[in-house]
């Protein structure tokens, strides 16, 4: 199967328009992304991998002869970017990450243009009373021996609103699921994905190591859909999601994310929620 490209220096010329209509993404720097990959596998190395031979052979995974279906053959760490950043108190790694957060932002911008809302309305409607929230989960994924066995990741949805995903360009293993069926993301360089359902195939040799950043909204910030996008009629008859607080999302995904999108999306359609709205100013 030929997997979709889309070139992003395109963006900066003639067929932006045409390259905006297909996904937007703002242009990245490889060398950027050859940074923030030498930081973080050098973090793992130095503090994680030893950690997860430790646990493997604790629990005596490299013997297993049954499938696991309750756990994932992963070696995980979280950085907090927003509201408070804890990246000076993790070894090896330093602010360059921080412009993570800056991809993420020009991302809402483009998502604002494209659907031709104000400048600045997403970033304003994901304020809350604190601002977003915004961190990244580095997933290591090493040699499993009985990968027919255990996943290197279960089969899941993200929750959020933007989610950039930056896997490994050598080991593959990712998969997304199309039409019913698994397909495998082939390794490419400086490359990040939009988050649909998937999972990630344990390999016997190799480690993969893939980055999530989550920007999300702030845990009080109210969410529905802008007006701007939704026909009177249908809004005075109440044919749109309801209003509710982004918090009270994010405890019902955690029972749901092993689940399809449709299920988390109707169980929160039943949820009564109490929201005070206030008026979204833009920039």
């Amino acid at each position: 199967m030929e997997f979709p490209v889309i070139n992003l220096e395109k963006l900066n010329g003639k067929e932006r328009a045409t390259t905006m209509a297909k996904i937007k993404m703002p242009l990245l720097k490889p060398e950027f992304l050859d940074t923030v990959e030498r930081m973080t596998k050098g973090h793992y190395r130095k503090c994680m991998e030893q950690r997860f031979k430790e646990m493997v052979a604790s629990k005596g995974l490299e013997g297993v002869q049954t499938e696991i279906k309750d756990m994932d053959w992963e070696s995980t760490f979280f950085l907090r970017h927003l509201p408070e950043s804890n990246i000076a108190q993790v070894p090896d790694l330093d602010d360059e990450y921080t412009k993570l957060e800056k991809l993420a932002e020009e991302l809402l911008g483009l998502l604002c243009e494209n659907l031709g809302l104000e400048k600045g309305y997403l970033k304003k409607a994901f304020y809350g009373s604190r601002g977003p929230t915004f961190g990244t989960e580095v997933s290591n994924y090493p040699p499993c021996p009985k990968p027919d066995l255990v996943k290197g990741l279960r089969a899941r949805t993200d929750a959020g609103s933007i989610i950039l995903l930056f896997p490994d360009d050598t080991v593959s293993g990712l998969q997304l699921l199309k039409d019913g069926q698994w397909i495998d993301v082939p390794p490419m360089r400086h490359s990040i994905y939009k988050s649909v359902v998937h999972r990630v195939v344990a390999q016997k040799d190799g480690t993969r190591m893939s980055i999530a950043s989550f920007y999300n909204p702030g845990s009080d910030a109210v969410i529905y859909p802008a007006p701007a996008l939704v026909e009177k009629e249908a809004e005075e008859k109440k044919q749109v999601y309801p209003k509710f607080v982004f918090e009270d999302y994010m405890k019902l995904h955690v029972g749901l994310k092993f689940q399809a999108k449709e299920p988390r999306f109707e169980a929160m359609k039943a949820v009564e929620t109490n929201v005070k709205l206030v008026p979204i100013a833009t920039a």
